[in-house]
C-alpha cells in the first residue's frame, strides 16, 4: 500500500513539476517576446524622431540660407521672416522631442547642430536689424551657415548607426 501511494505521489508530483516547468518556460518566452517588442517599438520611435529631426534641421538650414540671400538682395519682408520663424520653431520642437528619445551619441550631435543653427540665426537677425556683433558680416554668417551642412551629415550618420543601418564611421 505504501509503495502504491509512493508511486501515485511520484506520478502526481512528476506531473506537477512538469507543469510548473512548462509554466516557467512559457513565462520566459512571453518575457522574451515582450523584450523584442519593446526594442522594436523603441527603434521605431527613434526612427520617426530622427526622420523628423533630420528633415526639420535641414529645412531650418535651408531657410537660413534663403534668408541670407534675401538680405543680400533686399530688405526682408514679413513673409520672409515668417518663413524663417516657422522653420526655426519646427526645428526647436523636433530637437525638444529628440532630447527625450535620442541616444546619447545622436543627442550630442543634434545639440551641436542645434547650437550652430541658433548661432547662425542670431547672426542673421542681428545683421537684419543692422546691429551685428564685431566681426559679423554677411560673409561670416554665410560661412557659418555652410558649416552646418557638415554637422548635419555627422548627425545623420550617428542616427543611421543608432538604428543599425550603417557603421559608425560612414560619411
Amino acid at each position: 500500500m505504501v509503495i502504491a501511494m509512493a508511486g501515485v505521489a511520484g506520478t502526481l508530483g512528476g506531473a506537477l513539476l512538469t507543469q510548473r516547468g512548462l509554466e516557467r518556460a512559457k513565462r520566459r518566452e512571453i518575457e522574451l517576446v515582450r523584450g523584442y517588442e519593446e526594442i522594436r517599438e523603441s527603434r521605431s520611435l527613434r526612427r520617426a524622431c530622427y526622420v523628423e529631426l533630420n528633415r526639420d534641421a535641414r529645412q531650418f538650414t535651408t531657410a537660413l540660407n534663403r534668408h541670407l540671400r534675401v538680405l543680400g538682395e533686399r530688405s526682408a519682408e514679413e513673409s520672409d521672416s515668417q518663413a524663417l520663424e516657422e522653420a526655426k520653431n519646427a526645428h526647436r520642437d523636433r530637437y525638444s522631442e529628440a532630447q527625450m528619445t535620442a541616444s546619447d551619441d545622436v543627442l550630442m550631435r543634434a545639440g551641436v547642430v542645434n547650437q550652430a543653427l541658433n548661432n547662425v540665426y542670431g547672426q542673421i537677425k542681428r545683421l537684419e536689424r543692422g546691429a551685428p556683433d564685431p566681426g559679423e558680416t554677411m560673409e561670416t554668417a554665410a560661412s557659418a551657415q555652410n558649416e552646418v551642412w557638415y554637422m548635419l551629415r555627422a548627425m545623420r550618420t550617428a542616427m543611421r548607426h543608432d538604428l543599425g543601418l550603417s557603421p559608425a564611421n560612414e560619411d
